[in-house]
């Protein structure tokens, strides 16, 4: 694409979206009185043990185990002569040095003093990542066109790479180890959990050698990888992955359902790395823990140093808002993969008299049509394609008797219409949307639907219209019919936005991960072995067999240097501006990084860019931001460029509801202004940089994410892209902590004390008339404790919990957490288990030294460092006090 057709898209888009600002949240006003009705979704549990990470400072990937070994017994040695109380769960040495244990806060607390610790973490549930699961049995997009997409299909067919040779590590639900895609392929593998594993929230590990999958989730994840099943074919051809001569390692740390833990997660990523896997897929993750220092993260940067690929899924929070993404995705040097909605969708069709075919989608609570059935097409009197209340009201006794009726969506639900329609006499009813593309009705009701009812597109509905007054047919011939997905090749709504909570660029790349045709669990659903699926998973693996097929063709590549070879090459994904793909106008770089992996582009590339992208931080501290980026030439042809700055859209709006903002960056490329292109010239086996200078855009809401593309245009090679991006405006006046919300109106301000006894909590600001008083005594099925609810904002670097005196005095460190994920939301009618409101900070009366705190006053307070803190800037920190209240003895 040329400049000029870049401008004028960038201008296009201004007619429709017109001026987004930033949204400040609203203020709150402290009030006066006792507390507010604490609903039993915010009252503490008992306090009980829970599990952590111990991380101790020796980095595995640079001491010998001995080395090791001696610190780990060390440590337990210190521990007890300390008398700290623990439970060691496993121990660590490969990728993390250090231990699983349960234990308390209070000992936690102990522990995290010690000599050699280097830090304390949480021990995250990991839910089985959030799909979608396509219900539809013949609706069945192939992984055909989805290689189209990334250029798997050239590679296999023209190029010749299968990823023969190649081991690649799946660490998710297993693999279906009967299923003929990967028959004989399976040589290495762990069942770390069985089949139990979560099952009625009980999570006992029953680990075995055999890593069967009877999930679902891993078995497609493998087949997009590298599955191959000849006996599957469309047109005469078998299912193929993007490398389906790949060998697989299968590391199962799911049950049949439910949900992970971390140390589960670590002990299959040291055990795929001791295995000798070359690329390892992790298509899971924990949302909002976007920080590259968690153990996972840390743990996925030190695969990357042992000579491992790691690829992982960005997630699935994109409907979250910003700062969604977490996980092993959020490693320094793994790659993150970002979803693309898929170009086309397959759908069951019928022909109309004449031929025509017309692809549809079968209502849920309704009978699937009878393949050879005919009925002629009529619609009701008043019916039109502008009417918006077609079908709401009774039609005349049996005037549908034997026809199939066409009605348009609108004003009543699709049983309504059905049901009207059956009440006179119709065989069929063909539903219509009134809006652009398809809908997936639902007509379970009472009494049921007992006719077949269908979906058509609003077009398709318009063209069955204009035929009816000359009489047309429809047959239900059992066809199919290919056609284009009216998202695809956008970004997937559903993809998690970066960036990380340092401000490092996240996710890296984007690959196909809406409605993907895949394998599937013998066992499961249908039986047939296949299903459609959407999330960051189904992208992921996508990039992991990508780069099997390019370690085939170049086997020396170094695994830190894989996620350039993709990112350099891959091609820009544009907005999706309600139903219009804008042509031409990049989206967020925080939400599709460098764009496509383009797997041909990234075989015959000869020039690399390093670095591969470009994190420039925060505005406040500097007016414009200097990088430089160094092409190298690998190849003897004489490579020449035009250098561009190719903006992409400014994430505004709040962090939970991000909105398109058009202000843009300006920058320069070796002193010129790269609006204009510079050209830029690599002679063969040599070095060129680009010094370049980018200035924040100046229109920019404050607190916005912007974006762009160091862009490098070749006529004759493939064309390079950088992305860079970047924050506006003063980074730690992001709030760290949030007011509750339920129901979308205001519940407290927040942090809040709790009382469970009262059954009140008291939200910040508000002036008791009483004191609150504590007994540390269990009154009914509560204990009569002090605990704090707080919900975060945002990540925070270090979270400090402390007992004060009367007079503000600090007591007491009561906790002390780092590397903190903001919540889901904030409003407490959203909380799933999976999305989150809120934490809460429970006290036993206890010191950290063991000892009870005496009758006395007290209150408890909350400091959050924020993220790029400086601890000696008291702006850098945000602080909660709570109200005083008495301890009774």
């Amino acid at each position: 694409m040329n400049k000029t057709a870049k401008t004028l898209a960038l201008l296009s888009l201004s007619l429709v979206l017109g001026a987004c600002g930033q949204n400040v949240a609203t203020p709150t006003t402290a009030g006066t009185g006792q507390g507010v009705t604490l609903p039993d979704a915010l009252r503490a549990a008992n306090i009980a043990p829970g599990k952590w990470f111990v991380e101790l400072a020796g980095d595995p990937t640079a001491l010998g185990a001995q080395s090791i070994g001696g610190q780990q017994a060390s440590f337990r040695a210190q521990a007890q002569s300390l008398g700290i109380k623990y439970q060691e769960v496993a121990s660590y040495s490969t990728l993390f040095n250090g231990f699983s244990v349960v234990a308390t806060q209070a000992e936690m607390n102990r522990i995290s003093r010690m000599p050699g610790v280097l830090g304390v973490y949480p021990v995250r549930r990991v839910e089985l990542p959030r799909t979608e699961l396509n219900q539809q049995p013949l609706l069945a997009p192939e992984m055909f066109y989805a290689k189209g997409m990334t250029g798997a299909d050239i590679a296999q067919n023209e190029l010749g790479l299968t990823g023969k040779g190649v081991k690649v590590g799946v660490i998710d639900s297993g693999i279906d180890v009967d299923h003929p895609a990967f028959r004989g392929r399976i040589v290495a593998g762990y069942d770390f959990v069985g089949d139990d594993y979560g099952k009625d929230g009980k999570y006992v590990p029953v680990p075995d050698d055999n890593p069967d999958d009877c999930g679902g989730h891993g078995t497609h994840v493998a087949g997009i990888i590298g599955g191959n099943d000849p006996s599957n074919t469309r047109n005469g051809v078998g299912f193929k992955g993007v490398a389906p001569d790949v060998s697989f390692g299968a590391y199962r740390i799911f049950g049949c359902s439910g949900s992970s833990y971390d140390d589960v997660i670590l002990a299959a990523m040291e055990r795929s790395v001791q295995d000798g896997m070359q690329v390892v897929n992790m298509s899971l993750g924990s949302a909002f823990d976007d920080w590259a220092e968690t153990p996972l993260a840390k743990a996925g940067n030190r695969m990357v140093k042992r000579g491992v690929v790691l690829v992982a899924s960005a997630g699935n929070s994109g409907a979250d808002g910003q700062y969604s993404m977490g996980g092993p995705t959020m490693g320094d040097n793994v790659i993150s993969v970002a979803s693309v909605d898929n170009v086309k969708i397959e759908l069951d069709s019928f022909t109309l008299t004449g031929g025509t075919k017309i692809g549809f989608y079968a209502a849920t609570g309704s009978p699937e049509p009878k393949t050879g059935t005919t009925l002629p097409i009529t619609k009701g009197p008043n019916s039109s394609t502008t009417v918006t209340n077609d079908g709401c009201d009774p039609y005349a006794e049996n005037s549908l008797t034997g026809k199939a009726v066409l009605i348009r969506r609108g004003t009543c639900s699709f049983y309504i219409k059905a049901s009207n329609a059956q009440k006179a006499g119709a065989a069929a009813v063909i539903l219509y949307n009134n809006a652009a593309g398809y809908i997936n009705p639902t007509v379970a009701g009472d009494p049921p639907i007992t006719i077949p009812v269908v979906s058509v597109s609003d077009t398709d509905g318009a063209k069955i219209d204009s035929l009816i007054a000359s009489g047309v047919s429809v047959t239900f011939d059992g066809g199919k019919i290919a056609i284009a997905n009216p998202t695809g090749n956008a970004s997937s709504s559903f993809s998690s936005f970066g960036m990380s909570a340092e401000l490092e660029l996240k996710p890296d790349i984007g690959a196909p991960g809406g409605n993907i045709y895949s394998t599937y669990p013998l066992n499961k659903e249908d039986g047939s072995g296949y299903a459609v699926l959407s999330g960051t998973s189904m992208a992921s693996p996508h990039v992991a067999g990508a780069a099997a097929l390019l370690l085939q063709a170049y086997p020396n590549t170094q695994a830190k240097d894989m996620r350039g070879v993709l990112m350099n090459t891959a091609n820009l994904r544009w907005y999706l501006n309600g139903s219009t793909l804008v042509e031409g106008l990049p989206d967020y770089v925080q939400r599709q990084g460098a764009g496509m992996v383009d797997i041909v582009n990234a075989y015959t590339n000869t020039v690399r860019a390093t670095p591969n992208k470009l994190s420039l931080g925060e505005s406040d501290t500097f007016t414009t931001r200097s990088k430089v980026v160094v092409l190298k030439n690998t190849g003897a042809k004489r490579e020449v460029y035009t250098a561009y700055n190719y903006p992409a859209l400014t994430v505004g709006g709040t962090t939970l509801a991000p909105k398109p903002v058009q202000s843009y960056a300006t920058m320069t490329i070796n002193g010129q202004d790269a609006n204009a292109g510079v050209q830029v010239v690599v002679e063969p086996f040599s070095e060129v940089e680009l010094n370049v200078v980018v200035t924040p855009p100046a229109g920019a809401p404050d607190k916005s994410q912007y974006g762009g593309y160091v862009y490098l245009e070749s006529g004759t090679s493939p064309n390079i892209v950088v992305p860079y991006s970047g924050f506006k405006g003063d980074y730690q006046k992001m709030a760290s902590f949030g007011d509750l919300y339920n129901n979308g109106k205001l519940y407290g301000a927040a942090p809040m004390l709790g009382d469970d006894v009262a059954g009140v909590d008291y939200p910040k600001g508000v002036t008791l008339s009483e004191m609150p008083d504590y007994t540390f005594k269990m009154v009914g099925k509560y204990m009569d404790a002090p605990y704090l609810i707080a919900n975060f904002a945002h990540q925070i670097r270090k979270l400090t919990f402390e007992l004060l005196d009367a007079n503000g005095a600090v007591i007491d460190t009561l906790s002390q957490n780092e590397y903190l994920g903001r919540h889901c939301t904030n409003d407490l009618a959203k909380v799933s288990a999976t999305c989150d409101a809120y934490n809460l900070f429970d006290w036993d009366g206890k010191l950290s030294n063991g000892s009870e705190a005496p009758a006395g006053v007290y209150q408890l307070r909350l400091k959050a460092l924020k993220p790029l803190g400086d601890e000696s800037n008291t702006a850098h920190t945000e602080i909660y006090t709570s109200q005083k209240f008495k301890v009774v003895r």
